[in-house]
């Protein structure tokens, strides 16, 4: 698929941001089950607000059959466009086909689906999800500088792109350095209290902690959860255990502010603006936008004032 970065072409390919009147868009959202998702849901609708648009958000809680259930009741409802942000990867041709034969557009959000038939969605906003891994694969690279590092892997929901794709993204990043090794790797289900569970479980199997060197958690949440339950085994995180995560919600750059989060990657939580200029731009035209609209990532260490950033992301809605 071909890449648009935001801010630079996607200016140029959907020009402007004039107020798309009468509008109205079925959000089927996968929950709120983390700081990065409830920011989310908070920009679309500012979003929304800024472009007139009518915006019906549908909690699906995490479940794929409730996302189905939303889709099916906006398609009924006569939406002029349906955002998705799937659960999982699979499983959509059937509703996304009753979507279709319905003229419905649908905008895939923050996710992407796996399907034979491309046509049953307009497009996907989303991160380069392989990339956010490998922004974190390398950091780790040069931080431990060729010294012997066993990691210790909090993975998203099984089955979902991000977690597919960070896992395998990390992997490449660190491919070349030997002296890294991913001993554990476990899904934390992208929540916090799954997230310091599993990492117990970790703690317990490997010495106590004394034998990991890094965490390397796909989400932000898990990593805060994962934290708590390093320094409740007497260990100091970001010190005795290196800790890498992916989505910069305001909470790792307060751990990171306190010496406790070493590195994250940003995972923007303006998916719907995007999606909405390019809805407008194939309701004015006709013309479909590209297939992929790719939100841009960035790295942010200690060394990048956190707590300014804290305050910054505590004002989008986090």
């Amino acid at each position: 698929m071909k890449r648009i970065l935001l801010g630079t072409a996607a200016a140029v390919a959907f020009a402007g941001t004039a107020a798309a009147a009468d509008l109205t868009v079925g959000f089927s959202q996968i929950g709120s089950e983390s700081g990065w998702r409830a920011a989310e849901t908070s920009v679309s609708k500012i979003e929304a607000e800024k472009r007139g648009i009518d915006l019906k958000i549908a909690d699906a809680q995490q479940k794929q059959e409730n996302q189905i259930k939303a889709i099916r009741g906006f398609v009924a409802q006569g939406v002029d466009a349906i955002f998705l942000a799937p659960v999982v990867a699979t499983g959509w041709d059937t509703v996304l086909e009753e979507a279709k034969d319905a003229e419905i557009p649908v905008i895939l959000l923050d996710r992407t689906i796996e399907t034979s038939d491309d046509s049953l969605y307009l497009t996907a906003v989303t991160s380069d999800t392989v990339h956010e891994g490998k922004v974190a694969g390398d950091w780790l690279v040069k931080t431990v500088a060729g010294k012997p590092c066993n990691v210790v892997e909090l993975q998203g929901t099984v089955g979902s792109s991000p977690a597919i794709n960070r896992k395998k993204g990390f992997e490449d990043g660190i491919a070349s350095a030997s002296n890294i090794k991913i001993t554990r790797s476990q899904t934390g289900d992208f929540t916090r209290a799954k997230g310091k569970e599993v990492m117990e479980g970790f703690l317990k199997a490997e010495g106590g902690g004394k034998d990991i060197c890094a965490l390397y958690a796909h989400n932000d949440d898990m990593a805060v959860g994962a934290i708590q339950a390093i320094k409740e085994a007497g260990l100091k995180p970001g010190t005795d255990i290196l800790v890498v995560s992916i989505d910069a919600v305001p909470d790792i750059f307060k751990a990171m502010a306190d010496g406790e989060a070493n590195a994250t990657v940003e995972l923007t939580p303006n998916m719907a603006g995007p999606a909405f200029d390019a809805l407008k731009a194939f309701k004015d035209s006709g013309k479909a936008p590209e297939k992929w609209i790719q939100t841009e990532s960035k790295l942010y260490t200690q060394a990048d004032d956190p707590m300014k950033v804290y305050e910054e992301k505590k004002g989008l809605g986090y």
